[in-house]
């Protein structure tokens, strides 16, 4: 059986999380916040922003420089339970 951190990603290494929402400066900042708290430089981070088709929903892709799973998993534990995150990947 396997472990329960068990992982194929070598660390550290470049991470991309994706996060989804209506479009808006709330969810650009709530992301950005979220990451924050677990990335130790967030300038350093790569930030892209993509609009739906008719611009109601909005993609975030931060692509970090992960150290670890459990940063990992605790970054999309707190997206997931942001109420501007509508989805997270």
């Amino acid at each position: 059986m396997a472990e329960e951190n068990e992982t194929l990603l070598e660390f550290p290494c470049d991470f991309p999380i994706k996060a989804f929402g209506h479009t808006g400066d709330i969810l650009e900042a709530a992301v950005k916040e979220i990451v924050d708290r677990h990335v130790d430089n967030l300038a350093e981070c790569s930030i892209k922003t993509n609009a739906s088709k008719n611009a109601k929903y909005t993609s975030m892709t931060v692509t970090i420089r992960a150290t670890s799973k459990s940063q990992i998993d605790a970054i999309y534990l707190d997206l997931s339970a942001c109420e501007h995150v509508v989805m997270a990947l």
